[in-house]
C-alpha cells in the first residue's frame, strides 16, 4: 500500500509523541521506583524535615519516646511523651499526606518532692500535606513545601491550646559530599496559647559513619513576633537495621531558658505498594 506524503509526516510525528510520552512515563517510574528501592529517608529524629516525600503508595510510621525536663529554682517540669507518632503517606510520587498524634505526661517537683497536679493526654492532632517542589541541581538545593493545622478539638483536656495551631516551612537540603549533607528548614507558625506569629528556623548537619551508621547534629528554634525567642540543640545517631527500617537515639537542650534536657528514642519503618 502506498502511503502518501501527508501520512508519513503524520507518522513519524505520532511516534515521536509516542516516543516522548514513553520516556517521560519511564522516567517517572524510575524516580518513583528510586524511593522505593534506596534506604528510607524520615523526618525524625531531628526537628529538621527532610527535603522529599515517601513516594506513591508508601505508607511510613515514624515513632518514639522522649523525656524533657526544666528546673527553674527549686521547681522541677518533667515531660515523659511515650509516642510521638508521625503517619506518612504518598497519595502522589511528590504529594504525602501526615498525620500525628502525641501521648504526654507531665510531673511537677518542688524540692525534689513530687506533687499531685499530673497532667497527661493526646496532644492536639498534626493534620498536613508535604509536596515535593525542586529536586536538587548544583546551588539549587532540594526543595518541599510542608503544612499543618492542628485542631483544639482533638487535644486532651490537660493539653488543649487557646488556639488552632498553624505552621508551614520550607525544608531544603544540601548534599555536600558522598558522606555528608545538609539539611534546614525556614517558617513560621501560629496556634497554641497566643495569636501571635513565630519564625522558626532549623539547620541540621548529617554524616554517615558507615552504610548503616548515621550521626547528626542540629541548631533549631523559634522567634515569635512579641516574646523572647527560644533556641535550642541536639545531636544523635540512626541505625539502618534495613531499607525499611531504622532506629534513632539523641540528646539535647536549650540555649535559652526552658529546657535543661532532652533524651530520646526511636523508630521508622516504611511499608511500600500499598
Amino acid at each position: 500500500m502506498k502511503i502518501s506524503p501527508q501520512s508519513y509526516m503524520l507518522t513519524n510525528k505520532t511516534k515521536i509523541i509516542l516516543t516522548i510520552l514513553c520516556a517521560t512515563n519511564l522516567l517517572l517510574f524510575s524516580q518513583e521506583n528510586d524511593k522505593k528501592t534506596e534506604a528510607l529517608i524520615t523526618d525524625r529524629p531531628d526537628a529538621t524535615e527532610a527535603s522529599s516525600t515517601v513516594g506513591k503508595g508508601v505508607l511510613q510510621f515514624e515513632t518514639g519516646g522522649l523525656y524533657e525536663s526544666f528546673e527553674d529554682k527549686n521547681i522541677k517540669s518533667e515531660n515523659y511523651t511515650y509516642n510521638t507518632t508521625l503517619v506518612r503517606y504518598g497519595i502522589l510520587d511528590n504529594v504525602e499526606l501526615r498525620l500525628g498524634w502525641d501521648f504526654v505526661e507531665g510531673t511537677t517537683k518542688v524540692n525534689s518532692k513530687k506533687v499531685n497536679n499530673v497532667t497527661s493526654g493526646l496532644s492536639p492532632l498534626l493534620l498536613g500535606l508535604k509536596i515535593d517542589i525542586a529536586k536538587e541541581d548544583g546551588a539549587m538545593p532540594e526543595i518541599a513545601l510542608i503544612g499543618h493545622v492542628f485542631p483544639v478539638f482533638s487535644a486532651a483536656k490537660d493539653y488543649r491550646p487557646e488556639y488552632t495551631g498553624v505552621d508551614f516551612r520550607l525544608a531544603m537540603s544540601h548534599t555536600l559530599s558522598e558522606k555528608s549533607s545538609l539539611g534546614y528548614n525556614i517558617g513560621a507558625q501560629w496556634g497554641n496559647d497566643t495569636a501571635e506569629a513565630a519564625a522558626i528556623y532549623t539547620i541540621a548537619y548529617g554524616y554517615s559513619i558507615s552504610d548503616k551508621l548515621g550521626a547528626y547534629a542540629e541548631l533549631y528554634g523559634d522567634l515569635p513576633e512579641d516574646s523572647t525567642a527560644n533556641h535550642y540543640w541536639d545531636a544523635g545517631l540512626t541505625y539502618l537495621v534495613s531499607n525499611d527500617l531504622q532506629l534513632d537515639a539523641y540528646f539535647g537542650t536549650s540555649i535559652t531558658e526552658g529546657q535543661d534536657l532532652l533524651l530520646a528514642l526511636g523508630l521508622s519503618y516504611r511499608i511500600k505498594n500499598i
